[in-house]
């Protein structure tokens, strides 16, 4: 039965739904990314933009404004900068996160009006086209009736309308042969609002592939650990999580049923970075096959670190090991037979880190791999004090930065430190380790 407004609990409940779609299909919007420049983010920026609005969301206060404050203190990329404004619109026009027909126009109108004046030179064929024909849209439907699931059922066909046409509005789009990777994640996030608001699964094209496909299910998790391994155990295998203290860990699982395992882990707690793969189809054969499938290999002699590398999806080498041409070997390989395997290099733990995260199967893997470690600057502070670290961070900052990562022995506090220095910090808790400092 659908409902005629969203209040605040439906608009919280949305941005659970939108983060898990966009974490779902990140590396889809990342391959569909070729304009402005063809650097395969918009997904991932999409999703942690997404994700920094939820976060702040459950901290309490007022939905809509506390999503708004978030998505703009975490907005990444072009394609988050503009998810932020939209949010800003929803805030700015409503009431109590109190949300009709009515209200849904003024937003999607104030959200054009605020990309507009956010981007210097907007450009039809992108997120600013599908954006605008979804106001339009929304507006015509609002003279005909002010029923809530109506005037978005129209908004949304307009809008995958709006997305379709986008090649014939930009060359660069009509020439890579698809659509502006943007505006998708805008129709992914308003099909995932109506999918809310009708109360019903998302429509074809949304719904999560998990009776087919086994997913790889990666988040940082804040809360009681031991009752949310109780509760993810039984639906998949492959789990590890890795503590950063008794209270936070980086959960890894293989599963057939990501959506529950998402739904219990923000049921238990606080989720953050969450991201998911679709995992290689396995094959059951009456004899032993040899495992062709590709690897992101690292070596580390440490414990903990090798925790961390395994909870992102790496694999630790150990001595001996085959390696074949479709592995991925993460570093330095001193006295490794490589077996024909690529190699990503890297010359820290933190570049390690960044270049793992962001591998996601296909022919390009290791030159966005090799980018994002290449781009990375790192340095360690001269001692291990929370003072120390400050005074790195703020030398390795420049303008234009967006996020820095924090891998450390110490307990910090990445969200005073994000406001202290003015872009996101992710901390992360390794026992024993000497700190490194990395800023892209």
């Amino acid at each position: 039965m659908a409902i005629n407004h969203i209040d605040a609990p439906t608009l919280h409940a949305w941005a659970k739904r939108s983060v898990a779609e966009l974490s779902l299909r990140r590396a889809e919007l990342n391959q569909l990314n070729v304009f402005p420049v063809p650097d395969a983010d918009t997904g991932s920026n999409m999703a942690h933009t997404m994700e920094a609005a939820l976060a702040e969301a459950d901290k309490g206060g007022d939905v809509a404004e506390a999503l708004a404050i978030g998505s703009v203190r975490g907005a990444r990329g072009n394609s988050g900068m503009v998810l932020s404004q939209v949010l800003r619109a929803v805030a700015d026009s409503t009431a109590d996160s109190h949300i009709d027909a009515r209200t849904l126009v003024d937003s999607l109108k104030l959200a054009v009006e605020l990309v507009d004046r956010a981007i210097a030179e907007p450009v039809e064929g992108t997120v600013v086209s599908v954006l605008k024909a979804a106001a339009q849209a929304a507006e015509q439907a609002l003279s005909h009736t002010q029923v809530l699931v109506e005037v978005l059922t129209t908004t949304c066909d307009e809008a995958a309308k709006a997305l379709a046409n986008t090649p014939s509005q930009l060359e660069v789009l009509r020439k890579a042969g698809v659509v502006d990777a943007g505006g998708a994640g805008l129709v992914i996030l308003l099909e995932c609002l109506l999918a809310e608001v009708s109360e019903t699964e998302p429509r074809e094209g949304i719904a999560v592939p998990e009776s087919v496909f086994e997913l790889e299910v990666v988040f940082y998790f804040s809360g009681d650990i031991d009752k949310l391994e109780a509760a993810i155990a039984p639906l998949g295998d492959s789990l590890v999580i890795a503590r950063a203290s008794e209270t936070e860990a980086n959960i890894h699982i293989h599963t057939l049923a990501a959506g529950e395992v998402i739904e219990k882990a923000f049921g238990l707690g606080a989720v953050t970075n969450l991201r998911l793969e679709v995992l290689p189809a396995k094959v059951v054969a009456q004899e032993p096959l040899v495992d062709d499938t590709p690897r992101v290999l690292v070596s580390t002699r440490d414990a903990e670190l090798a925790k961390l590398f395994s909870s992102i999806g790496a694999t630790i080498y150990k001595a001996g090991m085959a390696l074949s041409p479709e592995d991925i070997f993460v570093g330095t390989p001193r006295g490794i037979d490589l077996g024909g395997a690529q190699v990503v290099p890297v010359h820290s733990n933190v570049e390690a880190l960044a270049a793992i995260s962001v591998y996601a199967p296909g022919a390009g893997a290791v030159t966005a791999m090799t980018e994002v470690a290449a781009a990375m600057r790192v340095d360690k502070p001269s001692d291990e004090t929370v003072g120390a670290i400050l005074a790195c961070c703020h030398d390795l900052l420049r303008e234009g930065d967006e996020q820095m990562t924090i891998l450390t022995s110490l307990n910090l506090d990445a969200e005073q430190l994000s406001r202290q220095l003015g872009v996101e910090v992710i901390a992360v808790h390794v026992p024993g380790l000497r700190t490194e400092i990395g800023v892209e």
